[in-house]
């Protein structure tokens, strides 16, 4: 996949809620096709687990799931907890939720001496958590096979991180991360929602 093709796929969803197909709130992605695709150059398809949050078209995408059933799934209202674990790829809209569960995969993984690592996509907001920092000192002081990449687009949903918390994550010695401009919505169409 390259960036055109993550950019249909969300215009198409686009399209298909502006006609009523999609009933659920939908979650679009933009303005990060190019961070993404070099993180997941490293990404080994067939054993890491990639985990993200509530927007996560484009990881299940460059995951190797097959657009259709991404598509359908978005249709049956999952837009925000689309899950495939037989491509090894879960989301969740519950803020920073994906992280104890990647947490437990990988000391799986490590436990049972098995190939791949997990891979967190969560925003910069989460960053700031508890939930995300005790997964991620709990990772760092055993040692798991686990890389947190923080997605900061300087939004909270739709709401300045920053003058929301007081911080972003910037300089933090946390993984990695990087930042981009969001060019999707958030929810609805076309309308900015903040929260």
């Amino acid at each position: 996949m390259n960036a055109s093709d993550l950019i249909a796929f969300e215009d198409e969803m686009t399209a298909l809620f502006e006609q009523g197909h999609i009933k659920a709130p939908l979650h679009l992605a933009g303005g990060n096709e190019e961070n993404l695709i070099e993180i997941f150059k490293e990404i080994d398809k067939e054993n890491d687990w990639v985990l993200a949050s509530w927007r996560s078209h484009y990881h299940c995408l460059l995951k190797g799931v097959p657009a259709g059933d991404i598509r359908n799934s978005i249709i049956n209202g999952h837009s925000i907890s689309l899950c495939f674990p037989e491509y090894k790829v879960l989301s969740s809209g519950i803020v920073g939720g994906i992280c104890p569960i990647g947490v437990g995969i990988a000391a799986g993984l490590k436990r049972q001496k098995q190939a791949g690592k997990v891979w967190i996509f969560c925003g910069d907001m989460t960053s700031l958590t508890g939930i995300f920092n005790e997964s991620l000192r709990y990772s760092l002081g055993n040692d798991l096979p686990i890389e947190f990449v923080v997605e900061g687009n300087g939004l909270s949903v739709a709401t300045d991180t920053q003058a929301s918390w007081g911080c972003d994550y910037t300089g933090r010695p946390i993984a990695r991360g990087y930042k981009y401009k969001l060019t999707k919505p958030h929810v609805g169409i076309n309308k900015w929602v903040k929260f």
